[in-house]
């Protein structure tokens, strides 16, 4: 399994600027997205953040708390992340992508876990 490596302590206040800056700033709020600026918007803010955590316990499920409320903005139910949880090695290898401002592979599981959300829901 491929590890994805965690930001250096004294970077985090840059970073977490820049997150606020570049990201939050732009990709939230999240009302009135449709299901694609949704995806987006989930994707990129999750490998940012993720990249960012230092440790190795809590990142995933506050990142994922925070996919949630975004997807609540959008009027999105409560999401459910098995596609992740099943696709691990595709879920580690998207957030290794990101480190090259590559979210494409995120984006096809945050569909899948939108999809799968919206479905349970109904």
């Amino acid at each position: 399994m491929q590890l994805v490596h965690f930001a250096a302590c004294a970077q985090i206040p840059r970073l977490l600027s820049d997150l606020d800056k570049k990201y939050l700033a732009v990709y939230t709020s999240c009302k009135g997205f449709n299901e694609s600026e949704l995806v987006e918007a989930i994707s990129i803010i999750h490998v940012e953040f993720i990249l960012i955590h230092p440790f190795r316990e809590g990142n995933g499920r506050l990142s994922r708390l925070l996919a949630n409320v975004m997807a609540l903005q959008a009027n999105w139910p409560e999401l459910d992340f098995t596609a992740l949880d099943n696709k691990k090695e595709m879920y580690i290898s998207a957030i290794q992508a990101g480190l090259e401002c590559n979210y494409e592979a995120l984006k096809l599981l945050v569909t899948q876990v939108l999809r799968d959300s919206k479905n349970a829901a109904s």
